[in-house]
């Protein structure tokens, strides 16, 4: 049986369940990262085949929803220069600032398009010499990385109509300031597969013994949830705060180190903003010294809008 198929299964899905009531004895609440993942099981009606009183719930979002309204708001004040392509993610659209979003400024004429990634932001400088392309980046450690690679390119070539303005934020401290917010009962917590197949698992060893509290790094397929919660009711049935990869055709335990070094090329860790968690010390990315060029929050003097990162 194919992967895919597999996923469809409705037998597997069955036995995860059962798994999951036998080990159940009291109303656990398993966070995961990104609300797109529990939305996927809800879809599906997987998500109220759960035991009763055990919840899945959202943790701080996925780093596109949970850009705070003060990023998105240098967004739109550099989307509204006159000559400036601001180019992102059609997730990035609907994301509200303070009082209004991309989309809605495109709609009154602004040159915002949705890309698939940076380096379509690049084609677009080759191609428009004479417009100032903006790439808005967004996401965590798995889009830093691509990210890094087109302004590396974008170096190569000598663009000087290409900048960044930057909003990417780092899982791992997004996920030790959830685990520190004030809970109620037993929690596990669901770490994000493709984001850990960039860090690994190991970071998140630490934070299962602080707060004792089991962490299983998960794909974002709905059986690969499933079997994520069921790995974490065991641990919390049998008093266990470990970490465990759930993940394992993707993830190792140190990750993908060649692209951690090549994010690290481009960027320096500094402080980020999330806007359910505040701010998150050392929970974002910065362009490094030698690629200041390509900052556009410098470039279209956006950088002092209140609550910008230090």
């Amino acid at each position: 049986m194919g992967f895919l198929d597999e996923q469809r299964d409705p037998l597997l899905a069955g036995a995860l369940l059962k798994a999951i009531h036998t080990f159940t004895a009291a109303p656990w609440t398993i966070t995961e990262m990104c609300g797109a993942r529990t939305h996927g099981l809800a879809a599906r009606g997987l998500g109220d085949l759960l035991p009763s009183g055990s919840r899945l719930v959202h943790g701080p979002g996925c780093p596109i929803c949970g850009t705070p309204p003060e990023v998105i708001d240098r967004a739109l004040a550099v989307a509204a220069h006159p000559g400036v392509i601001l180019t992102t993610s059609a997730d990035m659209l609907e994301v509200p600032g303070t009082e209004t979003g991309l989309a809605a400024l495109r709609a009154r004429g602004a040159d915002v398009r949705a890309v698939p990634g940076p380096f379509d932001a690049v084609r677009l400088a080759v191609e428009t010499p004479r417009s100032e392309v903006v790439f808005f980046a967004t996401g965590c450690e798995t889009t830093a990385t691509a990210t890094a690679t087109a302004v590396l390119h974008a170096a190569e070539l000598g663009l000087r109509n290409l900048t960044l303005l930057t909003g990417h934020l780092l899982a791992l401290p997004a996920t030790a300031a959830a685990l520190a917010l004030p809970s109620e009962g037993n929690t596990a917590f669901l770490a994000p597969g493709r984001v850990c197949a960039v860090t690994g698992w190991a970071g998140y060893e630490p934070l299962a013994a602080t707060h004792r509290t089991p962490i299983v790094v998960t794909g974002a397929a709905p059986l690969e949830l499933l079997d994520g919660v069921l790995m974490a009711v065991r641990q919390l049935a049998s008093g266990r705060a470990e970490v465990e990869n759930g993940y394992a055709r993707a993830v190792g335990r140190t990750g993908n180190i060649a692209a951690r070094e090549l994010a690290g090329r481009v960027f320096r860790v500094t402080a980020g903003r999330s806007r359910r968690l505040g701010i998150i010390p050392d929970g974002g990315l910065a362009l490094a010294a030698e690629y200041a060029a390509f900052d556009a929050a410098a470039r279209f003097g956006v950088g002092d809008l209140a609550g910008a990162p230090a």
